[in-house]
């Protein structure tokens, strides 16, 4: 546990900061990246988080319900993130109004998707075996890194001193971290049952199928038919199988 929470920090961190590195990004490079980390996310809740959920809780007829209602919680979770957890750059120097405070709200937001998200990882045998918990791990990190990158892009046009930014950026890269810490001793400590966390883990399942069905819906809209995002998606979607089926 120690080591997945130091990785996903690390490199949620590392992915935030390249943006003093990288000051301008091909923006349909980052949105293939984004198609990609998707493309994947959508895969692994469709052929291993909702049909664990389905077939271990089939006494809980509620659970297609808690589902539901983590996709409206990050319906409602985006209207204060702006979207930046799906991607949303920002253009460095430009200016943009984002209010006094607004960014609290924004990084409040971000911070309890991706807690939510980090609640996921932790103890997999409450619902799958610790191999397979790998594939939703790493399409985590694949979605984590972007919307760091993606927040780091708004912060910068926000605050005037870089340390402000790395600061916002510190507090979210620790935010997955911390739900895996917090829920895995909540679990030893038996403060909550098994039952309270297949709810949370069907309320973020819920919010895997808006962000990455909103990335979809985001890399093309115009509807316009693009083999790029065909591949890279389909591609994604492969790897997702084989990491589930054949590892």
């Amino acid at each position: 546990m120690i080591l997945y929470s130091l990785i996903l920090f690390l490199l949620t961190f590392a992915a935030g900061a390249a943006v003093f590195f990288i000051p301008k990004i091909n923006n349909q490079y980052f949105k293939l990246s984004l198609v990609f980390a998707g493309a994947y996310l959508f895969s692994i809740t469709v052929i291993h988080i909702l049909p664990e959920l389905f077939t271990h809780n089939q006494s809980n007829p509620n659970i297609a319900l808690y589902v539901l209602l983590g996709f409206f919680i990050q319906v409602i979770l985006e209207y204060f993130s702006e979207g930046v957890e799906h991607g949303h750059l920002h253009a460095q120097h430009a200016h943009h109004d984002h209010g006094n405070n607004k960014w609290i709200g924004l990084l409040i937001a971000l911070c309890i998707h991706a807690f939510l998200e980090g609640t996921l990882l932790a103890h997999p045998e409450t619902m799958h075996s610790h191999d397979n918990s790998n594939t939703i791990y790493l399409g985590i990190l694949m979605h984590k890194m972007p919307a760091a990158f993606a927040l780091m892009s708004v912060m910068i046009c926000h605050f005037n001193t870089r340390w402000k930014a790395i600061l916002v950026l510190a507090i979210f890269s620790l935010a997955s971290p911390a739900g895996l810490g917090l829920s895995s001793l909540f679990h030893d400590q038996s403060v909550f049952s098994d039952d309270a966390f297949v709810i949370l883990f069907a309320i973020v399942s819920g919010n895997f199928l808006h962000i990455s069905t909103t990335i979809f819906f985001e890399s093309s809209p115009d509807h316009s038919f693009s083999f790029q995002k065909l591949f890279v998606s389909i591609v994604a979607a492969l790897i997702a199988v084989l990491a589930e089926f054949a590892f």
